[in-house]
């Protein structure tokens, strides 16, 4: 059998399945915020429409997937019409990380997450000044860097950093990381997360002080403070020092070359004289709003082709483009995936019987007129509040 088309559907902007437009919309933004099981209760419990658990994740990975191919495609449109990119923000914040996400079968596997938002004009809190990003959007998947590098383009492009006054990429030093910063944005102010600095330099203080000891607690404090208000040359100089008192400890030698590396991106006053943050804290929290709140739950095992499109699901909702982005995931639904025609009558033998006249077609009707605009099945309303007046006499 062949695919169908019903021209009435099209009309009230059906998808595929069993629910009205509203209900299936309902029913994948409830599934992207929990568990598909819950989601369909609670969709049960709005609507008194009772779905199962399976249908909420089928819906949910179908429209997901929409989407991730909605975002290929325009990844490939923009490598080939390379169109101009909308304007951006006067200051912009960068960061890229990965998190763990559990597969099937006892595996595990990195998603990709980059943030992007405005970097606002720095305020006192606590008697300290405090850099603050906002407007924060997310492109998360599960991909080789090479690949996600390439599809976090159509992130990039949509917030307009190529035409950012000034970027700045707040991260950690992992290699993938550099080279994603490299790819997309290479004239950036390239800044070392504060506190990843910080947890190098702890390593060598429990060396030197002993684990967990008040003396190596006291040493870090100090350390740190002098790393924010003076810069990596005084601990850098420390950390050499050190080197040659203790050669065989080559923990010490090994976190050395590893900040000396990145002297460059710990030049902590200047950039905080410049207005930039100095954490990436926005793709940490990132990485447990957007991927582990929905893909690491209590038993949650994860088939891998699942992934990408539940992360799309995230993206959406947790960069607050619901209401933008849903009418391109219906329309690609609607537009892409088949429907089973009804099945075809087999011709009689002999004619069929006149059809009672209660059940004819009066003459006087135009079967070309045109359908009303405003079909009933757009106003229909379903569900029945847990709360009835009646329940509840006056006293």
């Amino acid at each position: 059998m062949g695919k169908g088309f019903f021209p009435l559907d099209k009309e009230l902007g059906l998808l595929p399945g069993g629910l009205t437009p509203l209900g299936h919309e309902q029913l994948v933004r409830l599934a992207g915020w929990m568990p598909f099981g819950r989601a369909a209760e609670m969709f049960a419990d709005f609507t008194g429409i009772a779905v199962s658990s399976g249908m909420s994740r089928r819906y949910t990975e179908e429209a997901g997937e929409a989407y991730v191919e909605l975002q290929n495609q325009a990844v490939e449109r923009l490598e080939r019409e390379k169109p101009g990119a909308p304007g951006g923000a006067e200051k912009m914040q960068v960061s890229v990380d990965g998190a763990m996400v559990p597969l099937i079968k006892g595996e595990w596997a990195e998603v990709k997450t980059l943030v992007i938002g405005e970097v606002q004009p720095a305020v006192k809190e606590k008697e300290a000044w405090v850099v603050h990003t906002r407007a924060l959007s997310y492109f998360s998947r599960l991909a080789s860097a090479e690949e996600f590098q390439r599809l976090a383009l159509v992130e990039m492009h949509q917030r307009g950093v190529e035409n950012a006054g000034k970027v700045g990429a707040v991260q950690d030093g992992a290699d993938w990381e550099q080279g994603f910063i490299d790819y997309h944005c290479p004239t950036a102010v390239r800044i070392l997360d504060f506190a990843h600095a910080g947890e190098h330099i702890s390593q060598v203080g429990q060396t030197v002080c002993g684990e967990n000891t008040t003396q190596a607690q006291q040493w870090l404090r100090e350390r740190l403070h002098q790393l924010k208000e003076e810069g990596p040359t005084p601990i850098l100089t420390e950390l050499n020092r050190l080197v040659q008192q203790h050669p065989q400890a080559m923990e010490i030698t090994s976190h050395m070359a590893y900040l000396e590396k990145r002297q460059a991106q710990m030049q902590y006053p200047q950039f905080r004289a410049q207005g930039w943050p100095i954490g990436s804290g926005i793709v940490e929290s990132g990485n447990k709003l957007v991927v582990e709140a929905r893909l690491k739950g209590a038993g949650m095992h994860w088939a891998r082709p699942h992934v990408n499109p539940m992360l799309a699901i995230r993206n959406i909702l947790c960069s607050d483009r619901w209401k933008q982005e849903w009418p391109k995931m219906a329309a690609h639904l609607q537009n892409s995936q088949p429907r089973t025609p009804p099945p075809v009558s087999v011709p009689l033998e002999r004619p069929a019987p006149p059809m009672p006249r209660q059940f004819q077609v009066p003459v006087n009707i135009d079967l070309k007129a045109k359908k009303p605009r405003e079909n009933p099945w757009r106003r229909f309303r379903v569900g029945r509040s847990l709360y009835h007046p009646e329940d509840y006499p006056k006293k």
